[in-house]
């Protein structure tokens, strides 16, 4: 039977995703087709706020936790009618930023068995956007310049900048429509009133975005949300191309935006016959992607109806089918080149570094027996493993933990973020230690992880001692138990020797492998045994 029958004759496998978020708990059940197609079954929605508790008071309280168990439990009972088995539930901003986070987690597994996963701004922001490009496909072309897609939501607004297709920038920042509503406490304030001071204060979150992000180069702007949509209704056209996608006018928009923010919510629900938790929402979602837009040379707004639960079906899809999602990869590397640029990175020698690591881990594969992630976390790690030098040269590599650690890096999750800024750490100086606490407090398994990437970012790094380059063609051969890395085309190796000398160890200890390293001239045969890795 051909792979194409066996795909077509298999059955369809249903899903679920849960998105515990500032303003509401949602659930989308699909089902995933033997081609990887998904047809959405059902879409649940209920309002809590969440948001309102975290952003004020910085914990979630008693009541809000209680209205989300309940809704929860009655989530697991409809997944339980569609006999769902592969459910992902995570939690955003409200949850994440809480100071009883663990606590609710712990009381939602013990009522109803979810195991609700708290994701980081940049895990959103990539959910989002894989959505999002999914939905621009075959719209506007893969060189369409700088597009912002621009997702409002109630504890932070995600932004994320592509140059034609790919991610050149991401960042989260606070000026979700809630937050700021309790940060101004604008509810008591006659409507007018309200829109100027969320006006202010959304024009200076503005003013730092442009400060890191080259809103002015924008042609397209993509707008994401349950605000966005709202407008979409109101005064959007249907995409010609795609039916996910309207079109909005910003003239139009414009005029919208004037005439919601001379309203209070609860004339809002009247005018509208809206739902209050969403008339709530609405003005200081619909002023911060007016404000945002016109600092762009956007003439018009494409309203995506995808949103990160789209993002977290397609994820679940491609478990299922196997599909590789190709951009990922680049664009969580883009991101890490942004970051080194922030902090001026020696560009060539972090890329041949990351070139001559992966190398090694390929060769290596059987004897570290890592995959494909963490191929690209230590990727990752070798782009930003000198960036501490901007603080300062002495234990740069200290300062570079620390850089990354702190830095969102597009499309990570926070476990992975931990990998990729321990890694950098030690890529030179001590190897990991009991003594080193942040390392120590990691699972065991995170720890080796952490160890067999670092002993090869080591090697790698030691191999370009001298920023220059020279060591390009390499070629492995396992002798027993010592390791040559014959290099081609370098008839002096005394300076990568003395650097091979010092930061072989993790390797040698990890591996039980000595390391040898000695000049092939380009005239010499290739060793039979040998195993090219160029």
């Amino acid at each position: 039977m051909t792979e194409a029958k066996q795909q077509s004759e298999a059955p369809a496998r249903i899903v679920a995703v849960i998105d515990i978020g500032s303003n509401s708990v949602r659930m989308v059940i699909a089902q995933v087709l033997p081609d990887g197609q998904i047809e959405t079954l059902e879409r649940m929605h209920r309002a809590v706020r969440l948001g309102q508790d975290t952003f004020v008071h910085g914990r979630l309280g008693q009541e809000t936790m209680n209205a989300s168990c309940a809704i929860l439990r009655d989530y697991k009972r409809v997944l339980e009618t569609y006999q769902v088995r592969q459910v992902r539930a995570v939690a955003t901003s409200a949850v994440r930023e809480a100071a009883n986070a663990d606590a609710f987690l712990d009381r939602v597994y013990l009522t109803t068995s979810l195991d609700v996963e708290i994701i980081e701004a940049a895990e959103e922001s990539r959910l989002t956007v894989s959505a999002v490009r999914r939905a621009l496909e075959g719209v506007t072309g893969p060189r369409r310049g700088y597009t912002l897609i621009a997702d409002v939501g109630g504890g932070s607004s995600l932004l994320t900048l592509l140059h034609d297709d790919r991610v050149e920038q991401s960042g989260a920042y606070r000026m979700g429509s809630i937050r700021l509503q309790e940060q101004l406490s604008t509810q008591q304030e006659p409507a007018e009133r309200a829109a100027d001071l969320l006006r202010h204060q959304i024009a200076s979150g503005v003013a730092s975005i442009e400060a890191a992000m080259p809103l002015g180069k924008v042609r397209t702007f993509v707008a994401v949300g349950g605000d966005a949509r709202f407008a979409a209704r109101q005064i959007g056209r249907p995409h010609k191309k795609c039916e996910d996608l309207s079109v909005v006018d910003v003239t139009a928009f414009d005029e919208l935006v004037r005439r919601c923010a001379g309203h209070t919510a609860e004339e809002l629900v009247k005018i509208f016959a809206l739902p209050f938790a969403d008339a709530e929402t609405l003005v200081p979602a619909l002023l911060t992607f007016q404000l945002l837009l016109h600092q762009t040379h956007a003439k018009e707004i494409l309203v995506s109806d995808t949103s990160m639960r789209d993002g977290l079906l397609l994820d679940q899809a491609r478990l299922i089918t196997g599909e590789e999602d190709t951009a990922y990869a680049e664009s969580v590397l883009q991101s890490a080149r942004s970051i080194g640029e922030k902090y001026h990175y020696d560009a060539p020698h972090a890329e041949h570094v990351g070139d001559l690591a992966v190398r090694l881990f390929d060769a290596l594969r059987e004897e570290h027996g890592l995959g494909r992630r963490h191929r690209l976390l230590l990727r990752v790690a070798a782009v930003l493993h000198d960036i501490g030098a901007f603080v300062s040269n002495r234990a740069h590599h200290k300062h570079t933990y620390y850089l990354v650690n702190n830095s969102e890096v597009f499309g990570l999750r926070r476990e992975d973020q931990a990998i990729v800024s321990h890694v950098a750490r030690y890529h030179r100086r001590g190897v990991p230690k009991p003594t080193h606490v942040e390392y120590m407090s990691l699972p065991r398994d995170r720890r080796m992880e952490i160890s067999k990437l670092a002993a090869l970012l080591r090697v790698a790094d030691a191999l370009d001692h001298s920023h220059s380059q020279q060591i390009r063609e390499i070629e492995l051969e396992r002798l027993s138990d010592e390791l040559v890395i014959s290099v081609r085309g370098v008839s002096d190796l005394a300076l990568e020797r003395r650097a091979m000398a010092v930061k072989s160890d993790l390797f040698e200890d990890l591996y039980g492998l000595r390391l040898r390293l000695e000049e092939a001239d380009l005239h010499t045969p290739r060793r039979g045994r040998a195993e090219s890795i160029e």
